[in-house]
This record gives C-alpha cells, sequence and structure tokens, in this order.
C-alpha cells in the first residue's frame, strides 16, 4: 500500500466525498474530486458550474450533533463570486445568537440563517480566507436553539491546498 493510500487517507476521501454528496445532494458523479489535503478536500461541480473547499469538524465525543458540520469556500464563476465562505453549523441557532469564529488571535462575527452561517462581504470573506491560510485551527460558536453552546472546530492544515484547487478547478468555468 503506497503512503498516499493509507486507511486514514482512504476513510478521509471517503467522508469528505460523502459530505460532498451531501451538500449539494443529488448524484455524486455529478462531482468531479479535485484532491483531498489533510482534512481538507476540493471539488467541482461542472453542470453548475462551482468548485468549493469543504471540510467537516471535528468530532466531538460525547456531544449529540442534529446536523453534520461543514465549511466550504466556493467559487461560482457564472455569478463572478470567488471565495466565498459557508459553514453549516451541528445544530440550528438559537434566535437571535451571534456566531463567531475564531481564527489565532482573528475573531469573525458572522452573519447567521437558521444553521448556517456566511461572512457578512466579500471583505470579510478575504479576511477570513487570509487567516485560513495562515492558522492554525478555526472554531465556530454559537449558541444553538435547544440551549446548548455549539462549538464546531476544524484543522486547517491543508486548507490552502483544497482552496486553490478549488479556485484553479473553476478558473476556465
Amino acid at each position: 500500500m503506497s503512503p498516499r493510500s493509507t486507511p486514514r487517507r482512504i476513510a478521509r476521501r471517503i467522508a469528505l466525498s460523502a459530505c460532498a454528496c451531501a451538500l449539494v445532494g443529488g448524484a455524486a458523479q455529478a462531482r468531479d474530486m479535485l484532491g483531498v489535503w489533510n482534512d481538507w478536500g476540493a471539488f467541482r461541480d461542472p453542470a453548475v458550474p462551482r468548485c468549493y473547499a469543504i471540510a467537516m469538524a471535528l468530532p466531538q465525543p460525547g456531544s449529540h450533533r442534529p446536523s453534520q458540520p461543514y465549511t466550504t469556500v466556493a467559487t461560482w464563476p457564472k455569478r463572478g463570486i470567488r471565495g466565498e465562505l459557508h459553514i453549516h453549523l451541528s445544530r440550528p441557532l438559537a434566535a437571535g445568537s451571534p456566531v463567531a469564529l475564531i481564527i489565532g488571535s482573528a475573531k469573525f462575527a458572522l452573519k447567521p440563517g437558521g444553521i448556517d452561517a456566511w461572512a457578512m462581504d466579500g471583505r470579510m470573506d478575504a479576511a477570513i480566507i487570509a487567516a485560513m491560510r495562515s492558522g492554525s485551527e478555526m472554531t465556530v460558536l454559537a449558541k444553538g436553539s435547544d440551549g446548548h453552546t455549539m462549538r464546531d472546530a476544524y484543522r486547517l492544515a491543508g486548507a490552502a491546498s483544497a482552496m486553490d484547487a478549488a479556485s484553479l478547478g473553476c478558473a476556465n468555468a
């Protein structure tokens, strides 16, 4: 077995593929895997077209997650959107709950929406992506509709490579 196909890497690719399919629904063959780097994968959906980097939040033993949390950074060429952050939370938000994204010493207040959160605007997207490129971990904090605090954490190793692959994957779309 080559170092590129260790059981851990294979499991990670399967998990990322499953997450990518669940993220957008539909047939799995509609998406092309561009690559996997650590906990991050990059995919192209030529039918839309769009490309995105995606990672699932780290497991939290002993906590109940009604939804699988994940983060994407997407490019939508026909919409003129590049580097759009989307975070799917582990549970629906409490009404009026703020959503905080922490990367190193940087803290961002995200725009909440049900069970999702986004950067407030393109400038914030760019600042978050810059922080992701230089950070080692990011954490999303919010209060769930069940009254419990959500803490969804992500390792950032591989994020820059996945974001670059996603951007390049839609460069000619």
